[in-house]
């Protein structure tokens, strides 16, 4: 097994994308780091080790779901984002929980799948290739054998002739399809057309009605019909870099072997797969015996299982939820994390809380990450010729509006440097063709003079913000 990352590499990684939030880096990286450590125990005691979930507490904005989804990219595990809101109690209109189970073991399939067709890709293009160079050059028809020979020669003579027509005839042949793969590697043969034999992927319409658990019933439904029923082709005619495509495609999809994909996606869900439930405050119900609240303890019911261990039936087979790490997060707001059931709390002993992000933390997220705000833009008008040019005042200035409107109407965290950012340079986007080859300078007087409604209009800031 490959050696992971250690957690201060950890860490060190979501620095680079995430602001702050150290005491979550920390927790989740020993989260991550203890699942390497699970496998590398003796084996009596590895199924004895639970995953410890987290709940993230925090309000709106401040980096719980990135922290999430840049854990699971770190690690190349399955990795499913889903509002526990989306669930309700059995008997509801809703999903079923056990669906994220499913979904989640579909994307473990769709990972493993993707990683085999890198390995078989060079194969899967010398392949077709070869398929490719028999439509541009068929075989040519058998030809009519010559008349029998009358003279002394005798039989022994039309067996020779025969023999070297046949080496003419292949000799030829080769050469020429030798110099069809130098022009189709060279790319002199991309503008001619080619018909291409395609499997015809349409099924039969079916619907049902909508309930929990329906979309599951829909999906299986489908692929019985369509296995049951004779494969349909069709023709196409398409160019040649297009039919290339199409034939690596169907190349590479039988060099890999489905089987073998299952068993280790279900293998990588069961052990390495993170569910990350958002929203979970939603569903800590207060009163659970009237009004809206009337089903929220029942969705934390059924959800107990899946997160405490289960078995969940998918069309790939049986996968476990013992070993799945569970990450919730919530804003508990008006409930807290005690309003969850005992059972539900027990099977996350982890919490960890998130700061509100600062007017400083601001400046850092405009100017830090790989990804930062102020880079994306630039980014996007340089490829008008346009040079975007910030000075630190500037910054500086968006960061402290930022934090003003996040104090005086609803915090929304660092979202809230997205809206004032497409405000500030909304003009200089839309005439951004008309400036080509100009550079303009962002200075703390454009920015205030661009939001000076905004700051001033409590109202309007909250109507455009």
């Amino acid at each position: 097994m490959q050696q992971p990352l250690t957690p201060a590499q950890i860490v060190a990684e979501l620095d680079k994308y995430i602001i702050g939030q150290h005491d979550a880096k920390r927790m989740v990286a020993i989260a991550l780091r203890n699942r390497w450590r699970r496998q590398m125990v003796p084996e009596h005691l590895r199924d004895e080790i639970a995953p410890k979930n987290i709940i993230m507490i925090g309000p709106t904005g401040v980096g719980k779901t990135e922290i999430a989804r840049r854990l699971a990219r770190l690690a190349q595990s399955p990795f499913l984002k889903i509002e526990a809101s989306k669930f309700t109690e059995v008997g509801y209109v809703g999903r079923d929980v056990e669906s994220m189970v499913r979904d989640l073991t579909e994307l473990g399939v769709s990972m493993v799948r993707s990683e085999e067709l890198a390995t078989v890709r060079i194969q899967a293009e010398e392949l077709a290739e070869e398929r490719l160079l028999d439509i541009l050059l068929p075989s040519r028809p058998m030809r009519a054998p010559r008349p029998q020979l009358t003279d002394a020669s005798g039989p022994a003579g039309t067996v020779e002739a025969a023999a070297a027509d046949q080496g003419e005839t292949t000799e030829s042949d080769q050469r020429t399809r030798e110099k069809l793969r130098r022009l189709l590697r060279q790319g002199s043969l991309d503008e001619r057309y080619v018909e291409v034999t395609v499997q015809d992927s349409k099924l039969p319409m079916l619907e049902i009605f909508a309930g929990s658990g329906m979309e599951d019933m829909d999906q299986g439904l489908r692929e019985m019909l369509g296995s049951m029923l004779p494969k349909r082709t069709k023709n196409r005619k398409v160019k040649v870099p297009e039919a290339r495509q199409i034939l690596i495609q169907e190349e590479s999809q039988r060099l890999i072997d489905m089987d073998k994909v299952v068993k280790a996606a279900i293998e990588r869900v069961e052990h390495s797969g993170i569910i990350f439930l958002d929203e979970i405050d939603k569903i800590a119900g207060r009163d659970s015996t009237k009004g809206p609240d009337v089903s929220r303890e029942g969705v934390q019911r059924d959800l107990l299982p899946i997160v405490e261990g289960s078995t969940v039936n998918t069309k790939y087979g049986m996968v476990k939820t013992d070993h799945v790490l569970f990450i919730a997060s919530g804003a508990f707001h008006i409930s807290k994390p005690s309003d969850l059931i005992p059972e539900l709390q027990g099977r996350f002993p982890i919490r960890v809380e998130l700061q509100p992000l600062t007017q400083e933390d601001f400046v850092r997220i405009l100017t830090e990450p790989d990804n930062a705000l102020i880079l994306q833009y630039q980014a996007l008008l340089e490829t008008e010729q346009v040079e975007l040019v910030f000075n630190q005042e500037a910054v500086e200035e968006i960061a402290r509006i930022a934090h003003q409107v996040n104090t005086r109407t609803e915090n929304i965290g660092a979202r809230r440097l997205h809206t004032i950012m497409e405000k500030l340079l909304s003009d200089i986007s839309f005439n951004a063709p008309d400036l080509t080859g100009q550079s303009i300078q962002i200075t703390p007087n454009y920015v205030r003079e661009t939001l000076q409604d905004i700051i001033r209009d409590e109202d309007l800031s909250r109507y455009i913000l």
